[in-house]
C-alpha cells in the first residue's frame, strides 16, 4: 500500500483550504488530513475584503462564502464612514460541510496527533504514519523569537426580536468606552435578524473573560435597539500582532524541518493577525507544486512564510507605534486618522499591498501621539532579547 504525499495535521482553515485547493489541482496526489476534533473547522468566522485574495484566487475561493456585502461601516468619534468594497465571511459550519462533499475519506476526524515529523506523524494511538511531506497547521506556537501582543475576540450570533436596518457590516465601531487596549464592536448582519456581534480588543495581553465579553455585547446591541431574542453560537479568539522578530529564528527554532501553515508558519498580516489571504496564496502556490519530497515542502512553506515577513515591516513599524507609543486608551485615535485617508489606500493596507506613496501618506502630518514616542517605537525599537 503506497503512503501519502501528503499528511495535513490540524483541519483548520489553512490546512483545509490546501486540501480543497489540491484536490482540483491535483486529483491523483494522495492527501490526508487530520482532525483531532469531531469537525474540521472549528467554530469560527472567518471575514475577508474581496481585494484582499488573488483575481486568479477568487473562482475557488468565494463559493466558500456564505455571506457577502459590497460595502461595510467604520464608526469613531470624529469619523462615520462607509467605505466601497466587497467583503466576504466563510463560516466554520460552511467549510466543514464543503469540506466533507469534496475530500470524503481524506479528512479524518477525530484523530489526534502527538508528534510530527518532515515525513511521517505519531497518533495519540501511538501508531506511526509516513509519508513523503507533512504540514503542521495546529495552529499559533509561543515563539521567543518573535514579539507579539494580541487581537482578541469574543463574539455571540444572534438573533433578534426585531429587525435592525444595517446595510453591511460595521467592521469598527470604536464610538465606545475604550479598555484594555484598543476596542471596537464588530457587527456583520446575516439576515434582518441574526448578527454576529463582537467585542475586539487589541491588547498586551491575551486574556480574556468570556462573562465580561458577553456581557458587554448584551449591553452594546441594547445600545443600537436590537433586543435579543436567543444567542444561537458564541466564538472567540486570540489572534498574534507581531511588532517585531526575526524570522529566520523562528523556522530553524525547531526539533525538525516541518513545514507548517497558518498562524504556525507566521503566515498572518502583522496588523490584523488575519491568516486567509496568505493560507490561499499558499494554498495556491502548493497547488503548482511537483516535488512532495519533505525537503521540498518544507522549503516552499518556509520561503512563502520569509518573504511575506520581509515585505511586511511597515506594518510591524505602525503596530510599535500602536501599542508602544499611545496609551491604551488612546489607541483608538490612531485608527480614527487612518480610516480618514483615502479608501483605495486603506484596502490597499488590509491587502498587504501598501505603495510608498501609502506609507509616506500614512505616516505624514502630526501623529495623533507624542512625536518623540513615535519616533521611538518606529526607529528604534530593539525586539526583546531571546533568553
Amino acid at each position: 500500500m503506497s503512503i501519502p504525499d501528503l499528511i495535513l495535521v490540524g483541519g483548520g482553515l489553512a490546512n483545509t483550504l490546501i486540501a480543497l485547493r489540491l484536490v482540483d489541482a491535483q486529483p491523483s496526489l494522495k492527501v490526508v488530513l487530520f482532525e483531532q476534533e469531531s469537525r474540521i473547522g472549528g467554530n469560527h468566522t472567518w471575514s475577508f475584503h474581496g481585494a484582499d485574495v488573488p483575481d486568479g484566487s477568487r473562482g475557488w475561493l468565494l463559493p466558500l462564502a456564505e455571506h457577502n456585502w459590497d460595502s461595510y461601516a467604520v464608526r469613531f468619534p470624529h469619523c462615520q464612514r462607509t467605505l466601497p468594497g466587497s467583503y466576504h465571511s466563510i463560516s466554520s459550519a460552511r467549510l466543514a460541510n464543503v469540506a466533507d462533499e469534496r475530500l470524503g475519506d481524506r479528512v479524518r476526524t477525530g484523530v489526534g496527533v502527538k508528534g510530527v515529523r518532515p515525513d511521517s506523524v505519531v497518533l495519540d494511538d501511538g501508531s506511526r504514519l509516513e509519508a513523503r511531506s507533512v504540514i503542521d497547521g495546529r495552529g499559533p506556537s509561543p515563539s521567543p523569537h518573535l514579539d507579539i501582543r494580541f487581537q482578541k475576540f469574543v463574539g455571540w450570533i444572534v438573533e433578534l426580536e426585531n429587525q435592525h436596518t444595517l446595510q453591511g457590516p460595521i467592521i469598527m465601531d470604536a464610538d465606545i468606552r475604550q479598555d484594555d487596549g484598543y476596542r471596537f464592536f464588530y457587527t456583520l448582519p446575516f439576515t434582518p435578524r441574526i448578527l454576529l456581534i463582537e467585542d475586539t480588543r487589541f491588547s498586551d495581553g491575551p486574556d480574556i473573560s468570556n462573562d465580561e465579553y458577553g456581557a458587554e455585547i448584551a449591553r452594546y446591541a441594547d445600545s443600537q435597539g436590537w433586543r435579543i431574542a436567543r444567542r444561537l453560537r458564541a466564538e472567540e479568539g486570540v489572534l498574534p500582532i507581531t511588532l517585531g522578530g526575526d524570522i529566520e529564528a523562528f523556522w530553524d527554532d525547531a526539533d525538525a524541518p516541518v513545514a507548517r501553515s497558518g498562524l504556525r508558519a507566521a503566515l498572518f498580516h502583522p496588523a490584523t493577525g488575519y491568516s486567509l489571504p496568505n493560507a490561499v496564496r499558499l494554498a495556491d502556490q502548493l497547488a503548482l507544486q511537483r516535488d512532495w519530497s519533505a525537503g521540498a515542502v518544507f522549503e516552499r512553506t518556509r520561503k512563502q512564510s520569509v518573504a511575506l515577513w520581509q515585505q511586511t515591516g511597515f506594518y510591524r513599524a505602525l503596530n510599535r507605534m500602536l501599542f508602544l507609543a499611545a496609551e491604551p486608551d488612546q489607541r483608538w485615535r490612531i485608527l480614527e486618522r487612518f480610516y480618514g485617508l483615502d479608501a483605495g489606500l486603506i484596502a490597499r493596507f488590509y491587502a498587504g499591498g501598501s505603495t510608498i506613496i501609502d506609507k509616506l501618506r500614512i505616516l505624514t502630518g502630526k501623529p495623533p501621539v507624542a512625536l518623540s514616542r513615535a519616533i521611538d517605537s518606529v526607529f528604534r525599537y530593539r525586539p526583546p532579547a531571546v533568553t
